[in-house]
């Protein structure tokens, strides 16, 4: 539990750093000469959009972190997935659906497979907001950097940023000269990957750039009950995509950017070990359901932007397109081992398995953002926007869960009729759309109080309106006498307003050394849970704890001091940070004393507070050292009696009414399952590593008739509580340490390399995430980190 000795001594260490940079920055302004004796290069300075213009990542007061196309090449970082333990406090789990969750110092998203609801860190793509967290898996395409912004982001990025913000920059077409690039590699698990990017310029003033990639293996993991199917593949990959831009600038005031990002990926789905599985070995599992995972993606985005003497004008539009359809097995395990686990001998009772034949989610959004930002060069900078959001989320899902012989049912269409036969087999299905429309304004400036002390204010405002149609069925029967078995109606509609803001001062102690000070303020609003609002949940029986028909928006206001610094004639950086959060009305998903009346709740509070550290060292041209770390507590701080799935089971089955014998004994099942509730104050905040952190070491030399690069990484991402109820060892997820290795060749005068990447070195077994289906019989699952891969790639540049 934190008490205010553990936040002062947080605060002293935090404050013992920015008096110890001011001390140092003071002590090096004698030593340039030195520096600039020993010969060394120094470190380049990274530029990041992190306030919605360019600037050094070294003078945005703020904690940012810049991950370069070769630093995603040398990990072997294909998708989102695999920034897990490079960035201080962010954590990237894999989750059912196909959806991957982001985490910022404890703040992201406590709501897995629920359109209702939006992330706690927001990603974009060249600025746009991308809406479906499963587009977050797409691979990413001809990226120049990804940029992390860790602590709320409500003022320029708004709403799904109270953790952070997360935008990936991509290359842009440019008039200088014809230039591309080709590489393909093959590795173990029969992997195959290749690439290729051409920038044509078509006149001065005219360019396009064009890119396109594939990767392609086997599966890291295999179930061994699939009929029919010896070893049947799961964790695999078979994606391609591809990218296409124009960028016109008929004067040098003027510029017209298009773009359009496609991605296909089409496999046997994720790797889901169920923690019960007999099977010890993690890449084994005892799986009897074929799973499947199709992806398709669409973005198209325009960006105009036109420089003026008093302020640069840009216009960002966005369409966007997403199909997904998952199946999975539910349960986890074969029809012996499941029905083993769920058989209770008093009853005579046990399922043999729990399927989800099609989980299928399409979303269709657009954009539209205007801003200004400053042109001058006085003492006052500033942005002003505004932004315009629409989107339609589409569900269809049915799950299986019996005890029967017939675990491979397919999906129903969605206008099967009401009275078919085959609806009572299901024990589960939803038909859903949701629509939000949000719109905000912003201002954000920065006023030179003096030539070495700034003040940054801004402010937004927030709207938010979401409504929709749903309809769900649990138990196989229906009330309807005639149309399709699922018939949405109006979950009504709910608007939120809200402000948000920022307030920083920043102190350039030094050229090379700035300390900051800030107070930040994220949120995500509201919304309805369609069952309770309509009536079906606990409240209805008069159990006043259970699911709301509507949840609270979420808060977290951010207190942060941090440092910026280069030393020793710019070949050292160090920058680190402190923060305190008070984090308010968290959204997490929440089981009702009813089954299968899940919705989403609020944990009133919680303290989050943390240190991070961010260093690098170019002691000489060859020789390069890169660190960053973070060490973070968070605890819940107000009572809450909250009911977790596997709790409300227990309670339901010791009482007597098991399965069926639910729905026979509905007000008793119901009143035992709410029973089992727990209270949460003091519980850790979930998908926080205490410790977590990477260090590498690059070298480069002249070797023969080329030039010769390596690089050897490690990665540790600590244990955390992967969700808020903390029950003992099961919501534990163990830690685990990644070796990477990098070697590069490049031979004199021939635009080609040579490169050898092997990742995971120790093949290690690291759990990435841990993931309880918070629906069916809410089984929980590992999923690991992939294994030890060995990659030979072969590059031309020109």
């Amino acid at each position: 539990m934190l008490t205010k000795t553990h936040f002062a001594r947080a605060l002293a260490c935090g404050v013992s750093l920015i008096a110890f940079t001011a001390s140092t920055a003071h002590a090096d302004e004698a030593e340039p000469a030195a520096a600039a004796a020993a010969g060394t290069t120094g470190l380049n300075d990274i530029v990041v959009t992190a306030e919605r213009r360019d600037v050094s990542l070294q003078q945005a007061p703020l904690s940012v972190s810049a991950i370069t196309s070769d630093d995603l090449k040398a990990g072997n970082i294909t998708d989102i997935t695999g920034l897990n333990g490079t960035v201080p406090g962010l954590v990237v789990a894999r989750s059912g659906g196909g959806e991957r969750i982001l985490s910022i110092r404890g703040v992201g998203s406590e709501t897995p497979e629920n359109t209702n609801t939006q992330p706690g860190v927001s990603y974009h793509i060249d600025g746009v907001y991308i809406f479906n967290s499963i587009a977050a898996s797409a691979a990413f395409i001809d990226v120049a950097q990804v940029e992390v912004l860790r602590g709320p982001q409500g003022t320029l990025f708004g709403q799904g940023s109270t953790g952070g913000t997360i935008n990936v920059v991509s290359k842009e077409p440019s008039t200088d000269a014809l230039s591309g690039e080709i590489n393909a590699g093959i590795g173990n698990y029969d992997y195959k990957e290749g690439n290729a990017a051409l920038n044509v310029p078509l006149s001065d003033t005219l360019a396009v750039r064009g890119a396109f990639q594939f990767t392609k293996h086997d599966g890291y993991a295999h179930a061994t009950a699939v009929e029919g199917v010896d070893k049947y593949q799961l964790d695999n990959e078979d994606n391609t995509g591809w990218r296409l831009g124009a960028k016109w600038a008929p004067t040098s005031d003027l510029s017209i950017t298009l773009n359009t990002i496609q991605y296909t990926s089409n496999t046997n789905g994720p790797a889901q070990k169920n923690i019960l599985d007999p099977e010890s070995d993690p890449r084994v599992l005892t799986q009897d359901y074929p799973g499947r995972s199709q992806v398709k993606t669409q973005l198209y985005t325009g960006t105009i932007r036109y420089e003026t003497p008093f302020a640069v004008i840009k216009s960002i539009t966005s369409y966007q397109k997403l199909h997904s359809e998952q199946a999975w097995d539910s349960d986890g395990l074969d029809a012996a081992t499941f029905y083993d686990v769920t058989y209770d001998p008093s009853l005579y009772f046990g399922y043999t398995y729990d399927h989800v034949p099609l989980w299928q989610s399409d979303t269709k959004s657009w954009t539209q953002e205007v801003n200004m930002t400053s042109n001058g060069t006085g003492p006052l900078n500033w942005v002003v926007g505004a932004v315009y959001l629409h989107s339609k989320n589409a569900q269809y899902i049915n799950e299986y869960n019996a005890s029967d012989d017939n675990g491979l049912r397919a999906a129903l269409p969605e206008n099967t009729a009401w009275d078919d036969p085959s609806v009572a087999d299901l024990s589960y299905a939803e038909l859903s759309k949701i629509t939000r429309e949000d719109f905000a304004i912003y201002g954000q400036a920065t006023y030179d109080i003096t030539s070495q002390l700034k003040l940054t204010a801004g402010a937004r405002y927030n709207h938010d309106k979401a409504s929709g149609m749903g309809d769900s069925l649990s138990g196989g029967s229906v009330s309807y006498t005639s149309g399709a078995y699922l018939q949405p109606s109006s979950t009504g509609s709910r608007t939120a307003d809200a402000w948000t803001g920022k307030v920083a001062l920043n102190y350039q102690v030094t050229p090379d050394n700035m300390v900051y000070a800030s107070w930040t303020r994220g949120f995500k609003p509201g919304g309805i849970n369609s069952a309770a609002s309509a009536g079906s949940g606990g409240l209805a029986l008069g159990l006043t704890d259970s699911i709301k028909p509507t949840y609270a928006e979420e808060t977290v206001d951010s207190f942060e001091i941090g440092t910026k610094n280069r030393f020793l004639g710019d070949t050292l950086q160090v920058n680190a940070s402190g923060f305190l959060y008070l984090y308010k009305n968290m959204q997490f998903l929440e089981e009702d004393p009813v089954l299968y009346a899940e919705g989403i709740s609020n944990a009133p509070k919680a303290r989050v507070y943390g240190l991070e550290l961010e260093t690098s060292y170019v002691p000489t041209e060859h020789l390069r050292f890169d660190a960053s770390g973070s060490w973070l507590e968070g605890t819940f701080t107000e009572h809450y009696e909250a009911l977790d799935p596997t709790n409300a089971t227990n309670a339901q089955n010791a009482a007597g009414y098991p399965g069926y014998y639910f729905w026979s004994n509905y007000y008793d099942a119901s009143v035992a399952r709410d029973a089992a509730r727990e209270d949460i104050k003091g519980n850790r905040v979930p998908k926080l590593p205490r410790w977590q952190g990477q260090a590498a070491i690059s070298w480069n030399d002249q070797v023969g008739p080329g030039v010769l690069s390596a690089r050897a990484q490690v990665i540790y991402r600590g244990k955390y509580q992967y969700r808020l109820f903390n029950e003992g060892s099961t919501d534990t997820v163990p830690d685990y340490a990644q070796v990477n290795l990098q070697v590069k060749y490049e031979p004199e005068n021939t635009n080609t390399n040579i490169t050898l990447r092997v990742t995971n070195l120790f093949n290690t077994d690291g759990v990435n995430s841990r993931f309880s289906d918070p629906y069916g019989s809410a089984q929980v699952f590992d999923t690991y980190i992939p294994p030890r891969q060995a990659i030979v790639s072969f590059g031309y540049k020109f």
